[in-house]
């Protein structure tokens, strides 16, 4: 049987913008949501179209915790865990729809 992969990722508006995480099991899919607007709310209203950020495990349990814990860090954790990962700010999703 084929493990099943879950997601925690983060979107932004711009560089140091406004930041919104989640959590999916269909990274390409959830982005693709986020780029087109097609879910209403905080993602929608506040533009964050660059993902900038994510990490990948097997347990859905992991995932939801590590989601839970980053959103309630301070935003300087949540800005050096982005530019640790991807300095450059750059839009992911090219490199995870290939």
């Amino acid at each position: 049987m084929k493990s099943r992969a879950y997601y925690v990722y983060i979107m932004a508006n711009r560089r140091e913008g406004t930041l919104y995480i989640g959590m999916t099991n269909d990274l390409v899919r959830r982005i693709h949501e986020h780029k087109t607007g097609a879910v209403p709310g905080f993602s929608q209203k506040y533009n964050t179209k660059l993902l900038v950020y994510y990490e990948q495990t097997d347990n859905v349990e992991a995932a939801i915790t590590r989601e839970k814990q980053m959103k309630k860090w301070y935003r300087n954790w949540k800005l050096e865990l982005i530019e640790a990962f991807n300095p450059d700010w750059r839009d992911l999703y090219d490199d995870i729809v290939k």
